[in-house]
């Protein structure tokens, strides 16, 4: 568990400005109750403590792999994008992964994800799909240093972790199992200390996919 004081999660990134937006493929939890049941068991660690911002379940999310700003990105591209992953996630099954116990990151409370390998592959297959668009040269975003986690709060604030430490040491650590069975390419937007998106594909694993948008 990470002694590291807390840092603000919500400082501007390189390119992000307010109203601005980003294509990128996560992995969300709709229809994963458990999942939202792992959330809501974490809720009273956060109680009351005003330096973090939960996420709430409509949000919840693992990041995959980036495209680029929404105002950068054209259409013809993009869906371009989503037929490739397409045709790349037909050809890899589903598969299980644990979400948990929680642990403290210097900028958020966060859920790992075990074992890491297939959704590192999964992340892979969708960087083949956005090469297959514009070439391994074009693709976004290193390959390497991918850490999957899903995050319960985003920290707001910078000062000591004390007392999230000590809250988090006394929680009985808990955990649970999700099916991956589909990624989805978002336009993700973060003016309001928080990360919101609108739906705009999903790509399918296995071969009951949906070629139409």
């Amino acid at each position: 568990m990470s002694n590291e004081p807390m840092r603000d999660h919500w400082w501007w990134r390189p390119g992000w400005r307010l109203g601005r937006s980003f294509y990128t493929w996560h992995i969300t939890f709709e229809g994963q109750p458990s999942a939202h049941r792992l959330a809501a068991d974490y809720t009273g660690v956060l109680t009351g403590l005003s330096t973090l911002d939960p996420v709430p379940t409509r949000w919840l999310h693992l990041t995959m792999q980036g495209i680029g700003f929404t105002d950068e990105v054209p259409l013809d591209d993009v869906d371009g994008i989503v037929r490739a992953a397409r045709a790349h996630c037909a050809q890899f099954a589903p598969f299980t992964v644990t979400l948990g116990p929680a642990e403290l990151d210097p900028e958020a409370l966060t859920l790992p994800v075990h074992p890491v390998q297939p959704v590192a592959h999964l992340r892979d297959t969708l960087r083949d799909a956005i090469a297959d668009m514009w070439g391994r040269g074009g693709v976004p975003e290193h390959a390497e240093g991918f850490r999957p986690h899903v995050s319960l709060a985003y920290s707001n604030a910078t000062g000591p972790a004390d007392g999230l430490v000590q809250r988090l040491a006394a929680h009985p650590a808990s955990a649970a199992e999700i099916l991956v069975d589909r990624v989805s390419l978002i336009d993700l937007n973060r003016d309001h200390r928080a990360y919101t998106w609108t739906d705009v594909a999903t790509a399918h694993l296995g071969f009951g996919y949906n070629l139409n948008r």
